[in-house]
């Protein structure tokens, strides 16, 4: 600093003292700064030919002096020094300098660990089981208020149904149900033909293969097509729903219908709702029929029972009730499954990375409540009597 206080730029300086032992001294003066970086570049010319070499092999290297300023370029530069000087065999001493600047040219060295980030405390057994509950406590709480906006707008449109958005329920029909009755019916028919495996392989050793008929009609009937139908409609349409929703959240289409007066509800979730509870029992009579098909294939060519002696004895081993008991769950469980997808729908929120883990969750949650309200009407069927 002059006397005035303005600030004088005084370049880098090195100078070696050899002196007359084994302690060699280099002292350092002026500013080590990026501002000098066109002297920093050349700094090193300063020292003697072939020091670093064989010249400093076993001497100890005092390093002193009075630095004005020294900053990381400089300290990276004196690094890059000091490294020369041990790679020629000489043992460098940085005592003499400030404790600061001895820390960044060690660091810059990399002699000095980086400093370490502090492990984040890990969760304990209690805690992971108390998050684990909160979070499905909320998925809970976010389905029953799913379930009660329902109830509330569904209960409404029913006295007004010229309000419904009729068309929307016709292109979500056609989407869920048209588009579903390849799949739906292929893997009816394939379950319906192994059921007719199982059994046969078993009942031909008793000589009872007619009762073929009883077997696959009353699982097909009761508990495998309906059940079946809502599985792959849950992994299929509820992921659909979960996606179109999620992205549409993502790109801010849901806000701009609430900013405009368009409830999400009524425009985008109450048609799925109201086309799923329509297709889902369709599809399931559709399940039904390719599943006894797939069995009476089977039966007819593998086990001896032709498809008129089949098709003869379905009547005589259920009836309307039978059927009855299988299609009145598919309602159920198209609320469950569309509300599901639409809930995990609404709440993506973030990058698009949310709508897949979104879509994820959904068919699993959609999955598991199929089976669970199935397990229940079994056991709410079984205490009635049927």
């Amino acid at each position: 600093m002059t006397e005035n206080g303005s600030s004088v730029n005084v370049p880098p300086r090195i100078a070696l003292d050899r002196g007359d032992n084994d302690v060699w001294h280099l002292q350092l003066a002026g500013e080590w700064t990026l501002a000098q970086s066109e002297t920093l570049s050349t700094i090193d010319r300063s020292l003697p030919a072939g020091f670093g070499d064989s010249a400093a092999r076993g001497k100890t290297i005092r390093v002193g002096g009075e630095i004005d300023a020294l900053d990381s370029a400089g300290a990276l530069r004196l690094a890059r020094i000091v490294d020369g000087m041990e790679q020629g065999g000489a043992a460098v001493d940085l005592e003499a300098l400030p404790q600061s600047q001895r820390n960044v040219i060690e660091l810059l060295k990399g002699r000095l660990p980086p400093p370490k980030t502090p492990r984040p405390p890990r969760e304990g057994v209690l805690a992971g089981i108390g998050r684990v509950t909160v979070a499905k406590f909320t998925e809970g709480n976010a389905f029953l208020a799913f379930i009660g906006e329902l109830v509330v707008r569904g209960g409404k449109l029913i006295a007004f149904p010229w309000r419904i958005r009729w068309r929307e329920v016709v292109a979500e029909i056609e989407a869920a149900g048209l588009r579903a009755l390849g799949i739906v019916g292929l893997l009816s028919f394939l379950v319906g033909m192994v059921m007719a495996y199982q059994a046969g392989a078993t009942l031909a050793d008793f000589g009872a293969n007619i009762l073929i008929v009883n077997l696959v009609a009353i699982i097909t009937l009761r508990e495998m097509g309906p059940l079946l139908t809502a599985i792959i409609v849950a992994g299929r349409t509820g992921s659909s729903y979960t996606a179109q929703l999620g992205t549409m959240r993502i790109t801010e289409e849901i806000d701009a219908l609430r900013s405009i007066g368009i409830s999400p509800f009524d425009m985008l979730i109450l048609p799925k709702i109201i086309a799923l509870m329509v297709v889902l029992p369709l599809l399931t009579v559709f399940a039904n029929l390719l599943g006894l098909l797939g069995g009476a294939v089977v039966a007819a060519y593998r086990f001896e029972v032709s498809f008129a002696v089949y098709f003869d004895r379905l009547p005589e081993v259920v009836d309307l009730t039978t059927l009855m008991l299988g299609l009145i769950k598919t309602p159920v469980f198209a609320i469950a499954i569309a509300l599901i997808g639409c809930m995990q729908g609404m709440r993506v929120a973030g990058s698009a990375l949310a709508v897949g883990r979104a879509t994820t969750v959904s068919v699993v949650q959609a999955t598991f409540l199929v089976i669970v309200l199935d397990a229940g009407f079994s056991v709410l069927f079984n205490l009635m009597g049927y």
